[in-house]
């Protein structure tokens, strides 16, 4: 059965967000709130960015919620239910998930289960390892600019020349629309239990040219959805 896009969300949502009961309501209501209002989840999916038998490593991973999609896609995908069109999903080879919260990485390892697998760890310190795609969702601005700059060097070693860096990040160019991301960001942070950390923004020049300073190209896209923010995707991929 083919469905429309909206549709798919829907059904996505629910066959990812069931996962999450066992871990308790919290784990389950958050990914239903996530997955059905972030509009990256899906453009990851209609622009086909996840390869078949992909090794995937996502740093800042929560409490595993791209896992959780892309198994998700994956099951809807060969039940026939998918969008006429659309690349078929990926079967992830592996999924490695590293946070530095301990109580999402109870939450990933409780719904969970193989390939995806999930640790406790700073993706400032932790060993990177080879990769065929790197994810850093909204959390490269709480680390400083030189950190920034060092996970960047690491994420780079660590993909081979077909690989792909889906990161998205805060224009820090963008005045009022910044502010307004920075301030959900670290509300949501504040929930999570993680305190209300520092941001530490760069205008969206300066993410790109840090990227190709490595020998990435890089694509962007906006990654607001029809909300008011400086949201940003970067798709890097080794020159």
């Amino acid at each position: 059965m083919n469905l429309n896009p909206h549709a798919l969300r829907r059904h996505l949502v629910d066959l990812a967000s069931e996962r999450y009961r066992a871990a308790g309501r919290f784990a389950y209501h958050f990914a239903r709130g996530k997955l059905g209002g972030d509009p990256m989840f899906l453009t990851l999916l209609e622009r086909g960015l996840i390869p078949d038998q992909a090794r995937i490593l996502d740093l800042g991973c929560g409490q595993g919620l791209l896992a959780a999609w892309l198994l998700a896609a994956r099951q809807s995908h060969d039940a026939g239910q998918w969008p006429a069109g659309w690349p078929a999903p990926g079967q992830p080879a592996d999924i490695r998930g590293v946070d530095l919260l301990a109580s999402d990485i109870r939450r990933a390892q409780t719904a969970l289960g193989a390939p995806a697998r999930f640790e406790l760890g700073d993706m400032r310190h932790v060993d990177y390892g080879q990769a065929d795609v790197v994810v850093i969702m909204d959390v490269l601005h709480y680390i400083d600019v030189p950190s920034q700059d060092a996970v960047l060097r690491q994420v780079r070693a660590a993909l081979p020349p077909h690989g792909v860096f889906i990161t998205r990040v805060g224009d820090a160019g963008a005045g009022l629309a910044f502010r307004l991301s920075n301030w959900v960001d670290r509300t949501v942070a504040f929930f999570r239990g993680n305190g209300l950390p520092p941001i530490h923004g760069r205008p969206l020049h300066e993410w790109i040219r840090a990227l190709e300073s490595l020998g990435f190209r890089v694509e962007t896209a906006n990654m607001n959805g029809s909300l008011p923010f400086a949201n940003v995707m970067l798709v890097a991929r080794p020159s």
